[in-house]
């Protein structure tokens, strides 16, 4: 028997009495650890003392050299996904789930040996480089597992993963800020052992993940459910290959609906502590800006949750033309707010507009599943998730130069945001166009239905 024999697909299969309800769990396991990812910038200004301790000395790093950690890690990410993706759905989740920790944890360790020898360019490759495929396979190892094992309510099972992935920095942002102070001293900063406690950490939680996991046997249904005689428009019962569906305009419809609806929140999610302060100086404090950020981050996690589940009764293609309509009048309303100096309003606002923006993360796996089917569907959102890393780039860029050009050219503060606002608006309506012109695939692109469970070579 090879050594790692336990983590081919076929012995993944679940026995009879494994309850479906364990696979969820299996997936928090793994998307828990890597949201930590939105909680690195707790370790940006600690590094810029390593050597000072107290303050930076000119021999210690930059933020905006330490900026490149995340910048990589999410590169990555996106890369990983669309490279690995039809190898993570032949190979099984638990070969994938295995893979993702030793990636991710590991990642945390060598970036730890970079802090110990001060070389910023081995934590470029430890958590920029390994990390960011951990990211990535991590992130769709659970998807298409749990559209399969639930049928029934694909959106509900995908958005009880996805928002683990929301939820991990709520976890890892106190807890790394708690080891950094547990592991200082006078002269040193406890950065690199906060590095080692959760790589291991994450190694070990995620290990679970993949030993829990599960795929259901050939042919499976939950109890007392049958798949409806007529499918709703727009899902199909067929199954696209992952390559023949990169051709397909469906596919790149849809890769514009998320990035567009992911540029207009992510844009804001990094500035919205400043963003509150400079609408309304002297009415948001410092601690009340990060109070308002913890609470995008509840709902961001919430809405991945919710909004899939939604999605489940009233459409994934109605869903996003709530995102697009919904959002789009509550971005032009904020510049109003600010106007009136209305905090409440303003806070309500990107609430809900956060929750939108994490709902769309958690909706688009069970899109992808209606329109290609279940086979190949995370190989097909891996490509997809190239929409977040391109998003990524667009959206704190438009933010940022654009305020940056207002208050260069005499706009004050508090209105520096407003043609940002207007531009996002814009932006989601270009979206709701997008999400309007997406059509069922046609047939020519099913695959045929005695080679559906067989391994494909490229068409």
């Amino acid at each position: 028997m090879r050594p790692l024999s336990f983590l081919d697909r076929e012995r993944t299969v679940a026995g009879p009495g494994f309850s479906r309800w364990m696979v969820p769990p299996a997936a928090l396991c793994v998307h828990l650890c890597i949201g930590q990812a939105y909680a690195f910038s707790v370790f940006n200004l600690p590094m810029t003392r390593l050597i000072g301790i107290t303050h930076s000395t000119p021999g210690d790093w930059k933020l905006t050299d330490l900026g490149w950690i995340f910048t990589l890690g999410i590169f990555f990410l996106g890369v990983s996904a669309a490279v690995f993706g039809r190898w993570v759905e032949e190979g099984g989740p638990r070969r994938a789930m295995f893979t993702a920790a030793l990636c991710f944890g590991g990642g945390f360790l060598i970036s730890a040996a970079g802090v110990y020898i001060h070389n910023i360019w081995v934590i470029y490759l430890g958590y920029g480089v390994i990390g960011g495929i951990g990211l990535g396979v991590g992130y769709i190892s659970p998807v298409s597992t749990l559209i399969k094992w639930f049928p029934d309510r694909p959106g509900m099972a995908t958005g009880m993963a996805i928002m683990g992935f929301g939820g991990g920095a709520l976890i890892a942002s106190p807890l790394s800020v708690w080891l950094m102070a547990r592991f200082s001293t006078a002269t040193h900063v406890g950065v690199a052992e906060t590095f080692i406690v959760l790589g291991v950490a994450y190694l070990i939680f995620m290990m679970v993940g993949a030993a829990i996991v599960r795929i259901p046997p050939p042919g499976w249904q939950p109890a007392g459910w049958t798949p409806p005689a007529q499918a709703p428009k727009l899902v199909t019962s067929a199954n696209v290959y992952v390559y023949r569906a990169l051709r397909t305009p469906q596919f790149w419809l849809i890769w514009w609906v998320l990035c567009l609806n992911v540029t207009a929140g992510i844009g804001v999610l990094g500035q919205a502590s400043a963003m509150s302060q400079e609408m309304f100086p002297g009415k948001v404090s410092v601690v009340a800006a990060a109070g308002f950020v913890g609470l995008m981050s509840l709902f961001n996690m919430g809405g991945r949750f919710l909004w899939a589940t939604a999605s489940d009764y009233i459409g994934r293609k109605n869903t996003y033309f709530v995102f697009f309509i919904l959002g789009t009048v509550l971005y032009a309303l904020v510049p109003t707010t600010g106007r009136l100096g209305n905090v409440g309003f303003f806070v309500l606002c990107f609430l809900i507009i956060i929750s939108m923006y994490g709902g769309g993360f958690a909706t688009v796996p069970a899109y992808l599943k209606d329109m290609f089917g279940t086979r190949y569907v995370g190989a097909i959102h891996g490509w997809l998730i190239t929409a977040w890393s391109a998003a990524g780039v667009f959206g704190p860029v438009l933010v940022n130069y654009i305020r940056q050009y207002e208050i260069a050219h005499g706009v004050p503060e508090a209105d520096a945001y407003n043609v940002t606002m207007y531009l996002m608006a814009g932006l989601l309506v270009v979206g709701f166009f997008c999400n309007l012109f997406v059509r069922a695939v046609h047939q020519r692109h099913h695959m045929p239905a005695v080679r559906e469970d067989a391994t494909l070579v490229a068409q």
